[in-house]
């Protein structure tokens, strides 16, 4: 149970690292470190779609998945999909390719189509991430819905076998956790088995996995039933407790990128600023 005075934003990552909290950079020793002159020189983020034609002198990261990592566009805003974050951590030679969309599942992307068109683009030494779990467990939805042990891993595998028949390599995430807490103030996990079912495929095909689920999950402990609200898209008139908002997509995209370098999947200067602020304003929201 979390006790004691909420921790901010700054502090929560630092301890999430397991870092002391007294080493949470404050907003002046960011302002004269190299790292923040970094993040000022560069606050335009790294492209979101993939190069297209010609000479690949770069490695791209797609990410295929549902609305918690997806594009969001205007209408939509302030909701935002961590995907959209994930540039502000990426070095510029690793563009993002978000192809995540909202309301779909391991199967429906396939069913769709989607796969086979990244599966198009990617090539050798790119990356393929693939978060799916949310829209798997909608039992009343037979187009969406997958049973962690048989369909759900049936479909991932077909993610891992299409990217690595294209020289690309691919990385399995669980699924960010929803916003939920019982009554002593404890973080819950709401996606029953999913998340177990994706660790046993990554160890039996021996791909990276980033436990994204377990990491959120102790992020919001750790945060508490009040500080969590300023992560999700609560607005004055909704309370989504699934869906982020600027400062927690920033959150979960570290998350990630912290991840991959963790899983080696990137090299340490392939990822930048994971101990920075990131400014809300350098998300933006197209309109279309």
């Amino acid at each position: 149970m979390t006790t004691g005075r909420p921790l901010g934003r700054r502090q929560a990552v630092a301890a999430l690292a397991g870092l002391p909290l007294a080493v949470a950079a404050t907003p002046a020793a960011l302002a004269h470190s190299p790292a923040a002159a970094d993040a000022a020189a560069q606050a335009s983020p790294a492209p979101i779609q993939a190069p297209t034609g010609g000479h690949r002198s770069m490695r791209t990261l797609y990410i295929a998945g549902d609305s918690t990592a997806a594009q969001k566009y205007a209408a939509a805003a302030p909701e935002t999909g961590w995907g959209m974050a994930l540039p502000f951590f990426l070095h510029k030679t690793v563009p993002v390719a978000n192809h995540a969309v909202n309301g779909r599942s391991s199967k429906s992307f396939l069913d769709e189509g989607r796969l086979a068109a990244v599966l198009k683009q990617i090539g050798p030494g790119d990356l393929l991430l693939v978060q799916f779990g949310h829209n798997d467990e909608k039992v009343e939805d037979p187009s969406r819905y997958t049973e962690p042990w048989t369909t759900y891993q049936q479909c991932l595998r077909q993610y891992v076998t299409g990217a690595r028949d294209r020289g690309a390599r691919p990385v399995l995430a669980t699924s960010v956790e929803r916003r939920r807490f019982d009554s002593a103030g404890d973080a819950r996990p709401t996606h029953g088995d999913y998340p177990a079912a994706m660790r046993a495929l990554a160890e039996e095909e021996g791909v990276a996995l980033l436990d994204i689920q377990a990491l959120s999950l102790a992020l919001w402990q750790r945060l508490g039933p009040e500080e969590t609200k300023k992560y999700f898209n609560w607005t004055a008139t909704e309370q989504d407790n699934t869906h982020f908002n600027p400062p927690g997509a920033i959150e979960v995209a570290r998350l990630v990128a912290r991840q991959l370098a963790v899983r080696g999947v990137l090299a340490a200067g392939e990822v930048r600023r994971l101990d920075d602020e990131i400014p809300e304003s350098w998300i933006t929201w197209p309109t279309a």
